[in-house]
């Protein structure tokens, strides 16, 4: 693994924050305990995830399956007048044949399951908590609201985190910020793969404000200025609502979103979801309608996003269509033999032409085993019309946390 240097710009930003770190902690009175008792107090994690994944896909001969397991070690370190450090490795090793096409490992007869072997370092930060503020150096993982726009991709063996300085300051029941400048994001990929790491100048603010009981909104805005990938680069602004009405949960949201930096496309594209959740019984039921615009030719644009949890868990839609996209989508889940029961059904359309794109069903089961092991089972089906082929995907995981 080979370092890099940091940017100019990063590097005054990361002398400015220590700065101020250092500023504050001299301000502090008493001393909490010293040095060598922060790092003899540390604590170590062990995560280790283990999963058979299948691929169905129309077109491709050969069906992929992909066996592998996920180690993650971590040490976090005790308190010392506010600051805490944090380490954490991750691999990832097929176990058996790998019979699937991870973006690196050249088996392009095999669907692709973006789960390539590798050894990282998947975070490494200094925080300082002062307060309401909370100060983060370093490699780190950045979930924002829903991981719509923003989030770490978690799904995928090996997760997307973030190269840079975060800022955050408020607290749950008042006016909550959170900025953070970017200049690298590992994605899921790793360093070996065409769709290597992205490279820029990122800001991301985000701002969050109790209206009352039960409601909360944010706003956010959203800069990305790549190097690597100019026609990402992107300028996003939005506003979220989530409401509990009694039995009923509403979510509303709307962004608009822009070419910046050196893209050389030309587009101004809206999103819009409107949501609502209810019991009805011992059934939590969802129905939604997201939309993802498009604009000359161009679709709205989630790079940075847990594109998992969105349009299906077939995940026919990680990037969006030139004439965007409309998923009307209704789910429900119960408990049932000691754990949780889903199933989901989506109808997407173009939301450019009338063109009717396809249809999902998913559906997954999951329960823990002990105190420290869950196991998941999930199925998903995309039945395509005129957008892409017919997927079928399972999924067999099991983790053990210690």
């Amino acid at each position: 693994m080979t370092m890099q240097r940091l940017p100019k710009l990063t590097g005054g930003l990361l002398l400015g924050a220590c700065s101020v770190i250092a500023l504050q902690v001299s301000a502090q009175d008493t001393e909490t305990g010293s040095f060598t008792e922060a790092l003899k107090s540390g604590e170590v994690g062990l995560n280790l995830r283990y999963r058979v994944e299948t691929v169905d896909q129309e077109g491709i001969d050969e069906d992929a399956t992909a066996s592998t397991l996920r180690t993650r070690l971590n040490w976090r370190s005790g308190s010392y007048r506010g600051f805490t450090g944090f380490l954490e490795l991750d691999d990832v090793t097929a176990v058996g044949n790998d019979h699937y096409n991870s973006t690196v490992n050249g088996e392009f007869e095999y669907p692709v399951v973006a789960d390539p072997e590798g050894t990282e370092v998947n975070q490494t930060y200094l925080r300082y908590n002062g307060g309401n503020s909370v100060i983060t150096a370093g490699r780190q993982r950045i979930n924002l609201d829903s991981q719509r726009f923003v989030g770490g991709v978690g799904w995928r063996q090996n997760e997307q985190t973030y190269d840079g300085l975060r800022y955050q300051y408020g607290s749950n029941d008042s006016l909550q910020l959170d900025y953070s400048y970017i200049y690298r994001v590992n994605r899921i990929f790793g360093e070996d793969s065409f769709n290597s790491d992205f490279d820029g100048d990122i800001q991301l603010l985000h701002a969050t404000y109790p209206l009352a009981e039960g409601h909360k909104l944010s706003g956010f805005a959203y800069n990305l200025d790549l190097d690597n990938s100019v026609n990402n680069s992107s300028r996003t602004y939005g506003l979220d609502y989530k409401g509990s009405f009694g039995a009923v949960k509403a979510n509303l949201s709307y962004a608009l979103q822009a070419d910046t930096g050196d893209s050389s496309l030309d587009y101004s594209a809206d999103y819009y979801l409107a949501e609502l959740g209810a019991d009805l019984g011992p059934v939590s039921t969802k129905l939604g309608y997201e939309v993802l615009g498009s604009d000359n030719g161009v679709g709205f644009k989630t790079p940075l996003a847990t594109l998992h949890k969105f349009q299906g868990f077939a995940d026919r839609f990680l990037a969006t269509p030139a004439d965007g996209v409309e998923d009307l989508y209704i789910s429900g889940a119960t408990k049932i033999a000691g754990g949780k029961l889903s199933m989901a059904y989506h109808n997407f359309e173009a939301n450019e032409g009338s063109a009717t794109y396809g249809r999902e069903w998913n559906l997954s089961y999951g329960r823990k085993i002990t105190e420290d092991i869950s196991a998941l089972v999930k199925y998903a089906s995309y039945d395509a019309d005129e957008y892409s082929v017919d997927t079928d995907k399972f999924w067999l995981m099991v983790t053990a946390n210690f």
